[in-house]
Formats: structure tokens, sequence, C-alpha cells
């Protein structure tokens, strides 16, 4: 899932990449000097950075001159929906597993943060389980958890090198150690302490693996294999 370079990186691309990604998942728009702070970057090259995608309309400046997503970024979004073909396949599979009365979702590791494509509880629309939710930390994910088991324990102790760790107070060996168990049992179970205190039961699909699919609720553990056994064939049918 994580692939290290044959050559060096290079590092304007990456900064690129950064502030597009910072910039899309801002909920409004953002100034300059806040979003290098939220990046921890030189205010100029980001400025210069917006600018450019700015000129090339996936960035657009506001009245009061912040920045926010141009029709460029939502047709980038479009298009590598439309390319991947995954919501295409997933939407009927995913509407078939509202069947067990929990929410579905559907969604990708970015980084140490679990992006749902598709997050719908009982009683909506499937359509409106589309880019309902944005970013989340993956430690308090199910379908996070079941992505990072994915990773080798180098790989996610880099991740999170001097980095807190959401829902894992005692810090990386704690991590590594729910990442284990999600390995040797092919899933993850997740049970989330709130108002709602539910559980989430997960598990990375593609070969190799690209996302990750989760059905939550009040999720007994004698209900969990059965669950497990619908994921995967879900799974399987998306591809």
């Amino acid at each position: 899932m994580r692939t290290k370079p044959n050559a060096q990186p290079n590092q304007s691309l990456i900064d690129g990449i950064a502030t597009l990604q910072a910039l899309a998942s801002s909920p409004e728009p953002v100034g300059c000097r806040e979003l290098a702070r939220q990046l921890d970057a030189n205010p100029t090259r980001v400025n210069r950075l917006l600018k450019t995608l700015a000129y090339l309309g996936i960035a657009r400046q506001t009245a009061d001159r912040k920045y926010t997503a141009g029709p460029g970024m939502h047709v980038l979004a479009a298009q590598s929906l439309f390319a991947s073909g995954l919501i295409r396949r997933a939407l009927p599979v995913l509407e078939s597993l509202r069947r067990f009365g929990h929410t579905v979702a559907m969604g990708v590791l970015w980084n140490d943060s679990v992006s749902y494509l598709f997050h719908a509880p009982p009683g909506i629309e499937a359509a409106r389980g589309l880019g309902r939710i944005g970013l989340l930390p993956a430690t308090t994910s199910g379908i996070g958890i079941a992505l990072l088991a994915q990773l080798s324990d180098e790989e996610v102790r880099e991740l999170y090198a001097d980095k807190p760790i959401p829902m894992f107070p005692n810090g990386i060996e704690q991590l590594l150690a729910t990442l284990a168990v999600t390995r040797s049992q092919g899933h993850a179970r997740v049970h989330v302490a709130d108002e709602r205190d539910h559980h989430v039961v997960a598990i990375a699909m593609g070969d190799p693996v690209h996302a990750g699919i989760a059905m939550s609720g009040w999720i007994p553990e004698s209900a969990t294999d059965e669950l497990v056994r619908a994921l995967q064939a879900a799974a399987a049918e998306i591809g």
C-alpha cells in the first residue's frame, strides 16, 4: 500500500500535492498563512503553490482573497472516480449490505487518515452516503485499523513517528498490538466508546489492497462472523 521510491522523490511535487490535499479537505475557504501553518510550511512557498493551482483552475480565490476548491478539482475528482470504476462497481454491492440494518461504509487510507467515499447510516438514501464524511484519523476508524494492518510494523512506526495516536493513549506499542490481532483474525472489530457505544467490523479489500469496507452499529460478538463473511463476499464482488 505504501511503496518506497526507486529514485529521489520530487519535493516540489510532494509540496504541491500536500497543498492541494489540504485545500481539498478544508470545509471552508482558507487563507495562505493559515494553510501554511497547517502544513508547517513556508508561507511564501504555499502562496506560490496556491497561485499556481488557481492558474490551473484547480483552486479559486474568493472575494476576501482566501482559497477554495476550483472547478478543476471537481473535474479531477470526477475523472478519478470514473477511471477507477470503484464507486460504480461498489454502490449496488454496498446497498445490498444495508439489509443487515447497520451503517455501511467504504473508505481509503491516506497517510494517517481515512477518507470515506461512502458512509450511509440506516434510513437514508444510498446516494446521500457519497462523500458524506471527510477525513478522519485512521486509528479512530474500523476501516483505518483494517488498512493500517496491511502495513508492516516498521511502516506504521514511521507513519506515527513523533505524533499522537488518537484512541491509543499508550502509544505505538498499543496500536501495533491491535494491528497484530487484526492481521491474525483477518478483520478489524473496533469498539467506539462514545455516546453511540457501538462496534465497527471492517475488512481490507483488493489485490493489492486499495480500500476497506465496514458495517457499524450495535453488533454483538456472536454476530461478527456473519458480518465478516458478508463483507468478504461484497469485497470479492467489488474487486
